[in-house]
């Protein structure tokens, strides 16, 4: 009996293709022809998850009272090692019983929030490009987006002032995200505390999405919106150990911030899930409390691959900036190639897995995302394919 009749509903029809799930069906067809891919595409760390943790973790499942049902706001002894990470990290007082929330990783909170809290109509501020949770989240709960168009020449910072003030008012909630994915930009100090002043003006919600804390290189350190005075009253702040810990697959994330919004988080996801493995929740507190020194050694790899990769680009003609944090690179299509064209190219003719842009959102139309997962030898593999099929950045190329 074929069911092929029955529709989905209209909230799935609004989303295009998710950009990586086809991107994985095009390597699947790529690897079935032959070809040896360097996979650049998705931000899945290559290196193990540290010892410690995985140490922890198989304790914990020796343990026959991790194997119920966790508690659905996670255990006591996990929200505390987050709001002593943000204390350690941050100097932000946070109480464990109230202002933090273990999640199934980032991106599912990011999604429940919008479900949470976004009604149909309701309007969003979102930058683009944007990681697609950003939007994609409020997208399925019927909201109406507003793109905040993001430039290189303004540092793909989100111009505040550029909002109209009809557009603030209606505004019920705005996205970002510093140290950014895809573009890899990062905000001062002084931005945050606009962007506080702004949602006090106008009464928005301030979803922040600090996934990539930790992943930042030569002495820069990130900003905390719940650091900034009235960050929390006006806001929320997500985090996952996917990317610092190599832990995506193990699926552990939190959110921290107003106690009234993660209220109302909790009351959906009790309605939903169970929450978090309680063992992966006590592997997780160990890698909370890693000692820097393990730290130091992520952030050491990542620099050094994108120091060796912007120079390795700059003999194809690419001139990309030097990076503070993140794992990405940002970097421009060839005159005249837009990101999927250029993309599919790339792979078809190297077997070089990069993301289009504009599976970022309409703002990310003409660049690629590359993601530093792979070690220098591979990565200059992958740039001496580009060069043997005549791959370059050619500025002038669009004008002769």
């Amino acid at each position: 009996m074929s069911l092929d009749w029955i529709q989905p509903a209209q909230r799935l029809s609004a989303l295009p293709p998710y950009v990586f799930a086809r991107l994985d069906e095009l390597k699947a067809r790529a690897r079935e022809q032959g070809l040896d891919l360097i996979d650049l595409g998705m931000g899945n760390p290559d290196g193990a998850t540290p010892a410690p943790v995985v140490e922890a973790a198989k304790e914990a499942l020796e343990n026959v009272a991790n194997h119920g049902y966790p508690p659905f706001e996670g255990t006591a002894s996990f929200r505390k090692a987050i709001t002593s990470w943000y204390h350690r990290r941050y100097g932000v007082e946070l109480d464990p019983d109230g202002e933090a929330l273990p999640l199934l990783g980032s991106k599912e909170g990011l999604t429940h929030l919008a479900m949470a809290y976004i009604n149909p109509g309701d309007l969003v501020l979102v930058p683009t490009p944007a990681y697609p949770a950003h939007f994609r989240g409020p997208a399925i709960a019927g909201g109406e987006i507003y793109h905040l168009h993001l430039t290189p020449e303004n540092n793909w910072l989100i111009d505040l002032e550029a909002i109209p003030a009809d557009i603030a008012r209606r505004a019920k909630a705005m996205f970002f995200n510093y140290p950014s994915n895809p573009t890899a930009a990062t905000a001062p100090r002084k931005f945050f505390e606009d962007a506080v002043a702004f949602a006090r003006e106008y009464n928005i919600l301030l979803v922040h999405d600090l996934c990539y804390a930790e992943l930042a290189f030569d002495g820069y350190q990130p900003t905390s919106l719940l650091e900034i005075p009235g960050g929390k009253e006006v806001g929320v702040e997500f985090h996952t150990l996917s990317k610092t810990y190599n832990m995506a697959g193990w699926r552990v994330g939190f959110v921290v911030g107003n106690r009234h919004i993660i209220q109302g988080l909790r009351t959906l996801k009790t309605n939903l899930d169970y929450g978090i493995f309680a063992a992966l929740q006590q592997a997780a507190e160990t890698a909370l409390a890693l000692p820097d020194v393990y730290l130091h050694e992520v952030q050491a790899r990542y620099r050094t691959r994108r120091d060796f990769l912007i120079q390795e680009l700059a003999t194809l003609g690419w001139n990309v900036p030097k990076t503070k944090a993140t794992m990405y690179l940002w970097v421009p299509c060839p005159p005249g190639q837009g990101s999927t064209d250029f993309a599919l190219s790339v792979l078809q003719e190297t077997g070089v897995v990069v993301t289009p842009g504009n599976a970022f959102g309409p703002g990310g139309e003409g660049y690629v995302r590359i993601s530093l997962i792979a070690d220098c030898d591979r990565l200059g593999e992958a740039v001496e394919r580009l060069r043997q099929a005549g791959i370059r950045y050619e500025p002038m190329a669009a004008a002769r």
